[in-house]
């Protein structure tokens, strides 16, 4: 059975950092790419950004970009999203996801596999 867990959300002031990370177990996606989703209340599930296979081609959202950070380590088979500057807006429970595609994909139908979600909240 596969299982994508994340942690590390938490509650920082703006201008903090935290680092997510989502743990993946039941199988390995080194092959795959995966991603990063966030969704704040009452608004639809939004893409942060993706990482290839081998970690050399990222994608982000326009908002994240300069202040976030995906990674990959395929040998811990776990995914990675640092993020500075933090800002309210960034305010939203973040999912993790594989997809058994290829590429850099950015919309959530092209994922497979979802972690329960962490929460991320930047107080002003």
């Amino acid at each position: 059975q596969v299982q994508l867990v994340e942690s590390g959300g938490g509650l920082v002031q703006a201008g903090g950092s935290l680092r997510l990370s989502c743990a993946v177990s039941g199988r390995t996606f080194s092959s795959n790419p995966m991603g990063w989703f966030r969704q704040a209340p009452g608004k639809e599930r939004e893409f942060v950004a993706a990482i290839n296979w081998s970690g050399v081609s990222t994608y982000y959202r326009d908002s994240v970009k300069g202040r976030f950070t995906i990674s990959r380590d395929n040998a811990k088979n776990t995914v990675y999203l640092q993020m500075n500057s933090l800002k309210p807006e960034d305010t939203a429970v973040y999912y993790c996801a594989a997809a058994l595609t290829f590429g850099v994909p950015r919309i959530s139908d092209a994922y497979n596999y979802w972690g329960q979600g962490t929460q991320v909240t930047v107080s002003s």
